[in-house]
Parts: structure tokens; sequence; C-alpha cells
């Protein structure tokens, strides 16, 4: 299940891609449920683990991701850390909550992600709510962002 706490977290990881950036492993970016996110959201191919290719910036290090890929890939493999998913965009919405049907997932949001219209399943950290919806979604975070 996805657990959402809203506004300041002292211990998460407030700088997602610098983090990233000097701790990522090479087998992260190989990975096939990381190949799909990049595809998903930055529209890029990993060619291997040093070489992404984008359409917008030809070959890439993984360094230049964007920062909400780096963000899915922190969630997806440091499971000891929560982070920042507030540098995620929208799109990286269906991807925290595909791992957070395998797992606890559990980050930080500084304003209101758009989950879409479909069923979930949230809790809200501040309140220790379950809601199912982005209206009881809304209606929890109000307060917070």
């Amino acid at each position: 299940m996805l657990h959402i706490y809203f506004g300041d977290m002292p211990d998460a990881i407030y700088n997602t891609s610098v983090y990233f950036n000097n701790t990522y492993k090479d087998s992260w970016i190989t990975d096939q449920m990381t190949k799909d996110m990049i595809k998903a959201v930055d529209n890029s191919d990993v060619i291997d683990a040093k070489t992404i290719m984008s359409p917008i910036f030809g070959n890439m290090s993984p360094k230049k991701l964007s920062n909400g890929v780096k963000t899915l890939i922190l969630i997806s493999f440091d499971r000891k850390k929560v982070f920042n998913a507030s540098t995620c965009g929208d799109n990286c919405a269906e991807w925290i909550l595909r791992m957070a049907k395998e797992r606890k997932v559990v980050i930080n949001l500084r304003h209101l992600m758009d989950f879409g219209s479909e069923p979930f399943k949230i809790k809200i950290m501040n309140t220790n709510k379950i809601v199912k919806n982005m209206a009881e979604l809304v209606f929890e975070a109000g307060e917070f962002v």
C-alpha cells in the first residue's frame, strides 16, 4: 500500500536528483521496470547501464534523466529511505501506485499529486486515514498542502 506524508518531513530525501546522481547503481538502470519507467515518463530508451537514448538530448548519462524518473528509480531500489515525490509529475503517479501494489511504499509530498480516476488505497500518514479515490485524497490532504 502507498503511504503519503504531506508537508515537511525532516527525514525525507528532498533533493532526489543529487541523491540519485551520487548513489545509483548500474544494475538499477538495466532493470526491466526501470527501462519501462524511463520509456513511459521520459520517452527515452535504455541502451546500457551508462547510456540512455533521448529524443531531445541524444545519447546521455542516467544522471541526465528527469527528476521524476530518478525519484521513481530511488523509490524502487532504495527502500530504506523516504523520497520527496513532489519532484515527480503526475505522469509518475501510476508507477508509484504500481510499486505500492507489490509492497509498502512511503513517499513525501509537498503538493497534491493526481493519482487518476481509478480507485486506489492510500494511507495518509498525517491523519492515519486511508483514502480510496481522488476526492477523499483532496479532502484529507487539504490542510497539509
